[in-house]
């Protein structure tokens, strides 16, 4: 900055011979004492001091604006890649899509997702009874072929624990868990996952939940599921639903093989609640609570599980079951929302 100040300096000098100032250093300081100048009125010689250290103040403001400018455009274009691992190479997530006998949603997912920058691999979680037709696996594939690879995994049985399975082959820490019929913009996604390279051992996701106390005073602990207006109302949330989250792969491992499989089986005999079991996985595990990222997100299908009549209760039943499994309520309770500034006017 010796260029930068030797200007101001030189713009303080002209501003105080233009008003009469003496020598010095020209630093705003007026006259000795008892002097005035000879053409400037008295009720404004106070002006005519402060003038030219606004001046010099404003100089200076902008000065500092263009340095910290030009060091946040240095770190950028220095700075690792956000995308990039610990031995810099370029390093983004899988999508894993759970599916079932909804096959036009389906390559319309996967086309919208394998297009998304930062998407390695596209997995498809396929339990159905038989196998993927074969129309269906080349419009898939062909769809993927515009920027990640698309794989089908199959599973014999039909068991919403699937879509937690180890992937054999999984290229990325960073999984983003999708119900087939949801659509999440590409920047959005590459938002959130964002968000969960600064988080990594939390569940980062667009779908917040609440959990409550059915009596806070009484004796007994009896959990009641808080839905989404309950979140919208409240703006405090625990869980973040894997139908759309990121995580880390290390938790279908945890989830497969740790877990209590008493959990699994409830999973399975109840076809409800395998997203809470994750969220009582992670937040077991990290003692945190998962983050919200705010985002448009587009329902492409109609219907599902979460239509069904005596959904809530049935999910209240699941909260009490695991923390009876569990000893204790894991889940922490939030108001963090993640926003993305840059699209937001209010955040």
């Amino acid at each position: 900055m010796p260029r930068m100040t030797k200007l101001l300096l030189q713009l303080q000098a002209a501003a105080d011979r233009r008003h009469g100032h003496g020598g010095g250093l020209g630093l705003g300081f007026g006259p000795g004492p008892g002097r005035r100048h000879p053409l400037t009125p008295r009720h404004a010689s106070a002006a005519g001091r402060f003038a030219p250290a606004c001046l010099a103040l404003c100089l200076l403001a902008l000065a500092a604006a263009a340095t910290t400018l030009a060091v946040a455009l240095t770190l950028h274009r220095q700075g690792p890649d956000p995308a990039a691992g610990p031995g810099g190479s370029p390093r983004g997530f899988s999508v894993v899509i759970n599916t079932w006998r909804r096959h036009a949603l389906l390559r319309r997912s996967v086309a919208h997702y394998a297009a998304c920058a930062g998407v390695e691999a596209v997995h498809v979680v396929w339990s159905e009874p038989r196998p993927p037709p074969e129309p269906l696996r080349r419009g898939v594939l062909i769809n993927g072929t515009r920027r990640g690879t698309v794989r089908f995994e199959i599973n014999e049985a039909d068991s919403l624990n699937n879509r937690f399975r180890p992937i054999r082959g999984l290229a990325t820490d960073a999984v983003f868990s999708v119900d087939d019929d949801l659509i999440i913009p590409c920047s959005t996604l590459r938002f959130a996952f964002d968000v969960w390279q600064s988080a990594p051992s939390a569940m980062v996701g667009f779908v917040p939940r609440m959990h409550w106390l059915a009596d806070p005073r009484g004796s007994t602990k009896e959990y009641r599921y808080g839905s989404w207006w309950s979140v919208w109302w409240t703006g405090t949330y625990s869980m973040v639903l894997s139908k759309a989250s990121f995580f880390h792969r290390q938790y279908l491992d945890l989830y497969t093989n740790q877990m209590l499989p008493s959990i699994r089986n409830y999973v399975n005999e109840n076809r409800n609640c395998e997203d809470i079991a994750m969220s009582f996985l992670v937040a077991n595990a990290t003692g945190a609570p998962p983050i919200w990222v705010q985002g448009r997100i587009f329902e492409i299908g109609s219907g599902g599980i979460s239509s069904l009549k005596g959904h809530g209760l049935q999910r209240s039943r699941c909260l009490n079951t695991f923390a009876a499994m569990y000893g204790h309520m894991p889940l922490v309770v939030t108001t963090v929302k993640a926003v993305d500034s840059r699209r937001s006017w209010f955040w």
